[in-house]
């Protein structure tokens, strides 16, 4: 049994195919033209010796235009790849293109709270990884009674 739930507020992509499909006609060329699929975040997320370790593939994105939030147990990563200007001074125009450009938001909870305070983020090679310490649980403590 897992204690990681995830919050997906995207369309799966089993009916986002379906939808582009059933208004294919009235859509516009570009987007029915393209099968490639929006921007996504996969993460991998494991817990080993009090710490979760997450990995978000994030290609494409600046390490600046990238935001983590850690409250308690919930994580919350925020992205956006920002698209390139193609001018084109010889008077060409741009007959297809497939880059894709826009924000993505993902968010899940882990079973502990996080000490944010010894929380790491390392950004390398289009891969996000966070490190991400439980937060120390308070102990019980036996009161003497007076």
């Amino acid at each position: 049994m897992s204690n990681i739930r995830l919050f997906e507020p995207t369309i799966s992509d089993s009916l986002e195919s379906m939808f582009k499909r059933f208004l294919a006609p009235t859509l516009a060329q570009t987007w029915v033209e393209s099968d490639l699929s929006p921007l996504e975040m996969r993460v991998d997320i494991a817990e080993k010796n009090g710490t979760y370790t997450v990995h978000a593939n994030l290609p494409g994105v600046k390490k600046e235009d990238i935001k983590v939030r850690v409250d308690g147990n919930l994580v919350q990563i925020d992205a956006e790849v920002k698209q390139e200007k193609d001018i084109k001074e010889d008077g060409s125009k741009i007959l297809r293109s497939e880059r894709y450009y826009g924000a993505i938001s993902r968010s899940f909870t882990v079973a502990q709270d996080v000490d944010d305070t010894k929380a790491k983020a390392k950004y390398e090679d289009g891969v996000l990884t966070l490190e991400l310490p439980k937060k120390a649980t308070s102990t019980s403590k036996q009161l003497s009674i007076q």
